[in-house]
Formats: C-alpha cells, sequence, structure tokens
C-alpha cells in the first residue's frame, strides 16, 4: 500500500506557485543556518542558553519539531539549497557512483536557488561558510563573505576567508561570527540603498557552534558556572521543558556509554590532556578536575550560541531599519545535529591557553553532544534522531496567518527550494541548461503556514557513509553501516529505544523496498548529466537596475 500511494504521489512533488506579485511586492527570503547545533540548544527548544532573539522570531512564526537534514555538513546544503537529496546530486556517497561525494560535482540540472532567483531578479547574498561544489560568485551570489573549504578551523582567524573573492582583513578584535555578521548588514545597507525596487534573497551561515570551541572571554564568562551540574542533569532538565511545552512527547533515552565519536583520533585525545573524556560516562563517576574542565567546554559552546543569536539580533535591527522585516521569510535551521567528533586541527591545541582562546583546540564531545541534542539518540554523522533532527524556525509577518504555533508534521532541508519558489511566486523549472529537470522530492511548507496548517510527506530518507534510515508517516527503520534494520514508531518512541523490528518483520521488508527503491533512483539521477550551456540561467538586467 505505501508503494502504490508513492508512485501517485510523485507526480506532484512540486506544486506550481498559487500566486505571482510584482516585483517590487515580493518577499524577501533569508535563510540562516547554524553549524552543528542540536535539537534543544536554543531557549525557545528547551535549553538554559540566553538565544532571545531567536525566540522573538520563534513567538511570532512557527517553530517545527522535525524538522530533518542529512547528518552531515555538506549534504545537507547541496540539498538545501537545490531541492534534491545529497545523493540525487552527487554531493553525498551512494555506492556505484563513483563520482558522489564531499568533492562531488553537481549535475547541470541542478541549480541552486539563488542561480534561479538572480534570473528573476532578486538580488543575492551570501556570508559564511560555503561547502557546496562551486563557487559563490558563479552561482548566483551578487556578494559573498566566505569562511574558505570546508570551514573555519579558528574563530580568531581571517587566514582563507575571503569577500567578494579577496582576501578578509585580519584585526586584533577578529572574531568570524561577528566578521559574518558585519557582511551581511553590510549587503543589506547596500540594498536598502541602491535596490530597495528589487526583492532580496540571503543565504547567512554561521560556523558556530562548530568545533573548535572559540567564544569571546566575556561570553564565556556568563556561563562559566552555569552546567557544572554535568551533562545527565542538564540533559533532564532541557526534556523536561521540552515536554512541559509540548516540543516532545516521549521518555528521555539514556546515554550511550559506549558511544563516542564517530572517528577514533586516539593522538589528540591524548593532546588534549587527562580531563578529556571520549564518553558520556556518568558525571558522577568524573573526578573534580575533569568535571571543571567539561563543564568549561559546554560553557563555550553555550557562549558561541549566545553570540550567535546577538548577531542574528543585528540582522533583524537592519531589516526593521529598513522596513523590510514585515516582508521577509525567515528560516532559521542547523545543517546536522550536535556532533561528537574531537579531534584537533589547524595550527593544534595549547593546553596552557585559557579555553575557549584562539590557540586551543576543543571540541564538544559526545557526553555534552548528547544533551545538546536532548532527548534524541545519538549524533552528528548517524542518522538516528539525534543526527538528523534539529530546530526550524519559519518568521514571515506578512504571510504567516500562524503566530507561535507549533508544528509537529515531519520537514526535511529538500523542502526549503520548493518553499522559496512558492513563496517568489514562481514555478520551478521543466528544463535547465540545456537538460531537463527531474521531479524534487520535496513540499513546500507554504501549506504549514495556515492557521493549524501542516505538509504531508510520503517518505523521507537518509543515507550517510553507510547508515541509513527511512520514514513514513510515525515509522522509521534505521541501520548503522553493515547492520541490521532497527524499527521504531516515532509517535511515541522518537528517542527510538525500542526496537520494533522483531515484532514487525513484515513492516520491516516493506520500509526497506521503498528506501532502496529510493536509492536506485538517486543512482539514476546522479549518472544523469548532458554538458552545461553557459547562456542558461544567467541574470536578467531589470531596467530599474544600477
Amino acid at each position: 500500500m505505501i508503494v502504490a500511494v508513492l508512485a501517485v504521489a510523485a507526480t506532484f512533488a512540486w506544486q506550481a506557485a498559487a500566486w505571482a506579485a510584482p516585483s517590487s511586492e515580493r518577499p524577501n527570503m533569508l535563510i540562516i543556518l547554524a553549524d552543528d547545533l542540536g535539537f534543544s540548544d536554543l531557549a525557545c527548544y528547551g535549553s538554559s542558553i540566553a538565544t532571545p532573539n531567536l525566540d522573538a522570531l520563534a513567538a511570532g512564526g512557527l517553530r517545527f519539531t522535525q524538522c530533518y537534514n542529512t547528518a552531515r555538513c555538506w549534504p545537507t546544503r547541496g540539498a538545501l539549497m537545490t531541492g534534491y537529496y545529497a545523493q540525487q546530486i552527487r554531493r553525498d556517497a551512494l555506492p556505484g557512483v563513483a563520482t558522489a561525494g564531499g568533492k562531488g560535482t553537481r549535475p547541470v540540472w541542478a541549480p541552486l536557488v539563488s542561480t534561479l532567483l538572480g534570473a528573476e531578479g532578486y538580488r543575492c547574498y551570501h556570508s559564511g561558510k560555503w561547502h557546496i561544489d562551486g563557487e559563490p560568485l558563479k552561482n548566483g551570489f551578487d556578494h559573498s563573505f566566505d569562511t574558505g573549504a570546508p570551514g573555519q578551523s579558528n574563530f580568531f582567524r581571517a587566514a582563507g576567508n575571503t569577500d567578494d573573492g579577496q582576501p578578509s582583513p585580519q584585526t586584533n578584535d577578529y572574531y568570524v561570527t561577528n566578521v559574518m555578521t558585519d557582511h551581511a548588514v553590510r549587503c543589506l545597507k547596500e540594498h536598502a540603498e541602491k535596490y530597495a525596487d528589487r526583492p532580496f534573497f540571503h543565504y547567512l551561515c554561521y560556523t558556530a557552534p562548530h568545533f573548535p570551541l572559540h567564544a569571546l572571554p566575556e561570553d564565556i564568562a556568563r556561563y562559566r558556572d552555569k552546567f557544572r551540574d554535568g551533562w545527565n542533569e542538564e540533559a533532564r532538565r532541557r526534556h523536561a521543558r521540552l515536554t512541559e511545552r509540548g516540543i516532545v512527547h516521549h521518555s528521555l533515552p539514556e546515554m550511550e556509554r559506549e558511544v563516542g565519536p564517530p572517528y577514533d583520533f586516539p593522538d589528540a585525545i591524548k593532546q588534549l590532556g587527562p580531563n578529556e573524556v571520549n564518553r558520556p560516562i556518568p558525571w558522577s563517576e568524573l573526578s573534580e578536575a575533569q568535571r571543571d574542565f567539561q563543564s568549561v567546554k559546554m560553557a563555550i559552546h553555550a557562549a558561541m550560541i549566545d553570540r550567535m543569536d546577538q548577531n542574528i539580533g543585528r540582522v533583524i535591527a537592519q531589516l526593521r531599519a529598513m522596513n523590510a522585516l514585515d516582508n521577509t521569510l525567515i528560516l532559521f535551521l542547523s545543517d546536522n545535529g550536535a556532533s561528537a567528533e574531537m579531534m584537533v586541527r589547524g595550527a593544534g591545541h595549547d593546553p596552557a591557553a585559557p579555553p575557549g582562546s584562539a590557540t586551543t583546540f576543543l571540541s564538544l564531545g559526545p557526553g555534552w553532544s548528547s544533551v545538546a541534542n536532548t532527548p534524541l539518540r545519538r549524533h552528528k554523522t548517524w542518522v538516528h534522531e539525534g543526527g538528523i533532527n534539529t530546530p526550524l524556525i519559519v518568521h514571515w509577518p506578512r504571510g504567516l496567518k500562524a503566530r507561535g504555533e507549533l508544528r509537529h508534521n515531519p520537514a526535511h532541508v529538500i523542502d526549503l527550494v520548493p518553499t522559496v519558489l512558492e513563496v517568489a511566486g514562481m514555478k520551478a523549472p521543466a528544463e535547465f541548461a540545456g537538460a531537463k529537470v527531474p521531479v524534487p522530492p520535496g513540499r513546500s511548507l507554504v501549506p504549514a503556514f495556515a492557521k493549524d496548517g501542516t505538509v504531508e510527506h510520503e517518505y523521507l530518507w537518509w543515507l550517510h557513509e553507510g547508515n541509513r534510515a527511512l520514514r513514513v508517516g510515525d515509522w522509521k527503520i534505521v541501520a548503522l553501516k553493515n547492520q541490521p534494520w532497527e524499527l521504531y514508531n516515532l509517535a511515541v518512541d522518537r528517542g527510538e529505544s525500542h526496537n520494533l523490528a522483531s515484532q514487525y518483520p513484515d513492516r520491516v521488508r516493506e520500509l526497506e523496498a521503498v528506501w532502496t527503491r529510493q536509492a536506485d533512483q538517486a543512482r539514476q539521477l546522479a549518472q544523469s548529466d548532458k554538458p552545461a550551456n553557459p547562456a542558461v540561467g544567467k541574470k536578467k538586467k531589470p531596467a530599474s537596475a544600477n
């Protein structure tokens, strides 16, 4: 029955826009993407970290409680900006496709949404992490501050960062979260001065709170003593808030004591010193020195998020100053769940330097990552809920009929392109660069903007580094690399604590058939390509443009 529904529904995967406003009235778009932010890392999602600006957006808009990504940074960014699963566009590994992965190049029929919007008169701006194939200024963006590939390795250093292709100047007070916001505000001010008759699309990609844990001393100080109770108690507090607010309705899963970082770097653990631990062992079993060291790490993580929120407040203030806030669709989300990775990169780690400063290289680790992903299981790179389920806040005063509501229906980063195109009054192209454009898998989220609105997916599909999953309705199959399928009923068990595979083997087989069919279809699309026609997709120059 599931398969029959999917076959019929595929025809309607991307609906045409219901309306097309005049250019001067078309909504602006602002996508804000955090890096390695966990499900409960914002105050409006249950944390004790101060995020008043994001909380205000949520209070005046919507919070999705089941928004999914791809479990990793570069596949999510490719999927988010094209509307396709990363494997369909060669931006994540897929067995049988030799050119797919982190260095894969998109098929010509998969332009970024910035290219599509730019061709219809939108001014497009990029600020922050890129990690997509190609260059921003060659993919529809008019300005770009780029942290380089794959991203920031030191928040206090400008090395590798560029502003419209030119090196970003190093200053004594350089902190990249502030600098990329400076760029975003500068772009918006220029837009208000020179292009006020045109809408804009801004893709603002913070590197916070990705490792290394680097934060400003004054921000760290506010959280220095806040997490001394430890990760077990902090997870319980977050779960209680989430339950009280109706965001989740399941019990808190136990931290998996034997699950550590997804990759093993034993030399790095030694370099980080005797107070580092790479397992979420009970807080009560740590020494006093270890508890002090670990609580400081969480304080830095919190400080990074706090500073990101402060900077988002600056962007919102600029939108308000240019009278654009009411008609700007703001979408805030994260590229994957919090990370249990532990490593040392760049210039290394100085254990004698103040934690969080430029010469240190600390990572959150699996104990605090479990807290950040509370009350979901596992971390970034895994396709259990903790790796793929993160916040989505939607704010658009002119376009939202709902205010302060929760949306429990599943959403996915593949839904953002159809959402943006519908809001812009545009249709998805049937052809691009001389190639036929395949039917994308996403759904516009616009129906969820109505009072008590919702969006339905026939299924959602995952594959990353051999970890695989499929969700149909409330049923989810998930498996570790080379391991058998697990089965969960997410209506009552989003913590994935009760594996039902042995009780419902027929359901597992049925869902596995859908997973395999989607994998085969992704493989076929990833191998379909034609030479590009460089004349297609270039920007139109409006008569009023300067």
